[in-house]
């Protein structure tokens, strides 16, 4: 039952702790935690485009305890669980969170299962589509980060199942990068996915390989404008798709073009591609199309402090239809730390 394995990642995580304490206490610094809650509605109606239409509703909790053991090493420990609101389930997904943190100067590794929340988020959704956040929170595997005023550089891996006599071996790979002078940025996106079959063979089955890159460079204009935020950018997008021993790589490719801007916590956001469709298996069902415009206002409320609320209300125009887009969320996060040195 789900219940109890709630229960079993709840007293498996007090007791690492207890036994952390115990062990570390001589030599780390700090005990630290960190409560988060997500909940989220978002209801998408993509009918007259024939997408998946869906309503995605619930919440997730999320703990973590761990230890700061000097300056740069950090253990932590938690849960994450899933409760999708209507669900007879008390949760209808439970993970572990596990990793280990190496924090120096501009330089970030984590290794274990992470969330993805700040770390893999900033990904357009081309190429790895938002409905991540809700049902694939953690990255399971390692992330390697360097940053500094002007450059952003990141490399992950994400085991996303393991092979067995009869589920597949998945994992994607990915990186993105970002500089900045002045007003003036580029950035990069990329990630493939490796699908490879069950350790027991299926007749006629290949691996297939599947991926995307995004590359952009535009202007940020927020410090010239009365505006609080404007970016202006330009871009491609290119996806990579083959089934070996069939056929070689197939790479359609096209144009992307944004506008952002954000005043007194009201914002404006315009998307739009043409070129060929793109068949990305982690990425936005709307990029099949050829030529596609996303237009999203959106309003972040300031609630309370360590409360971020976000409502964002999207047009999707493409292949003469329009469909629409209702999102509201709410993120609570609560951290706190106690010295163990006497």
């Amino acid at each position: 039952m789900i219940i109890s394995k709630t229960s079993i990642y709840i007293r498996c995580t007090l007791t690492l702790i207890a036994s952390l304490m115990t062990l570390g206490s001589l030599q780390a610094q700090e005990l630290e935690g960190n409560l988060n809650l997500h909940t989220f509605a978002d209801n998408r109606e993509y009918n007259k485009s024939e997408r998946f239409s869906q309503t995605i509703f619930g919440v997730r909790f999320s703990p973590e305890v761990g230890l700061l053991l000097d300056s740069v090493h950090r253990i932590r420990f938690g849960f994450n669980a899933l409760h999708e609101f209507g669900s007879p389930k008390f949760a209808n997904k439970v993970a572990p969170v596990v990793y280990y943190e190496y924090q120096k100067q501009d330089w970030n590794f984590y290794m274990g299962v992470f969330p993805r929340h700040k770390l893999l988020s900033d990904f357009p959704r081309a190429v790895l589509t938002d409905t991540l956040s809700y049902y694939r929170p953690n990255v399971e595997g390692m992330l390697l980060k360097f940053e500094n005023q002007n450059w952003r550089q990141l490399l992950f891996i994400d085991w996303t199942s393991r092979q067995t006599a009869t589920d597949r071996e998945n994992f994607i790979f990915g990186l993105s990068g970002r500089f900045k002078k002045g007003i003036f940025f580029a950035s990069h996106y990329a990630m493939m996915l490796h699908n490879a079959g069950p350790a027991i063979d299926i007749p006629g089955d290949h691996i297939q390989d599947n991926g995307a890159l995004a590359v952009k460079a535009g202007l940020d204009l927020s410090k010239r404008t009365f505006l609080d935020s404007l970016t202006l950018n330009v871009g491609g997008l290119m996806s990579f798709e083959r089934t070996r021993t069939i056929g070689g790589w197939q790479t359609p490719k096209g144009l992307l073009l944004e506008m952002q801007m954000e005043y007194k916590r009201f914002g404006i956001t315009n998307s739009f591609y043409t070129g060929e469709g793109h068949h990305i298996n982690f990425g936005d069902q709307f990029y099949t199309a050829k030529q596609y415009n996303r237009t999203d206002l959106s309003w972040r409320p300031k609630i309370y402090k360590n409360i971020e609320g976000q409502f964002t209300l999207s047009f999707h125009f493409l292949e003469g239809v329009v469909d629409s887009q209702q999102a509201f969320g709410i993120r609570y996060n609560i951290m706190g730390s106690k010295s163990l040195k006497k």
